[in-house]
């Protein structure tokens, strides 16, 4: 099956469930789905960082500070956020993702919306990125990935969710 074929839940403005359909759908009719955003750290604390493949369907080849992705059909937030992780940092026996809070992104008419989960783990496991899904990846300091901030083209929601987490713990 595609990403383009993936059934996804289609919720509102509350995150209520209100149908189903296509992510090639949902995104084309700019229809609010969810997603679960993970900020992976390493034993020293370092943030995981990647740049998306020009591949991805929205914000191909864009940098990103978190790893996730959409959440399916019936599937929960915290299933989601535990696989997503896994699968794109090539993983398995992740810790279960800490939720810190959600909020609903606006693409500004660029994909429409979307519910937004955020998440923190830690990962002292060696990764093996998806090649599907990561083209480049590092391990960075809070230093060095706010010196990149405006040095490198992030992804918008990524970049919505960092600004959001800093601003929660005081930054």
């Amino acid at each position: 099956m595609s990403a383009e074929d993936e059934v996804l839940d289609v919720v509102d403005e509350q995150d209520r469930v209100i149908g189903q359909a296509p992510r090639g759908e949902v995104y084309a009719r700019g229809l609010i789905h969810r997603c679960a955003f993970i900020q992976v750290r390493d034993a020293q604390g370092r943030i995981f960082v990647h740049r998306r493949t020009p591949t991805k369907l929205v914000f191909p080849s864009l940098y990103d500070m978190f790893v996730g992705g959409v959440v399916g059909a019936g599937e929960s937030y915290d299933a989601a956020a535990l696989r997503e992780a896994e699968e794109e940092l090539g993983v398995s026996g992740l810790a279960q993702p800490v939720p810190v809070f959600t909020f609903l992104y606006d693409s500004g008419g660029v994909a429409g919306k979307w519910w937004s989960a955020v998440y923190e783990v830690r990962c002292d496991l060696p990764v093996r990125p998806q090649a599907e899904e990561v083209a480049w990846h590092a391990f960075l300091t809070d230093e060095e990935l706010t010196a990149r901030l405006g040095e490198w083209e992030w992804v918008p929601d990524g970049l919505a969710a960092h600004q959001r987490l800093l601003a929660q713990r005081g930054r």
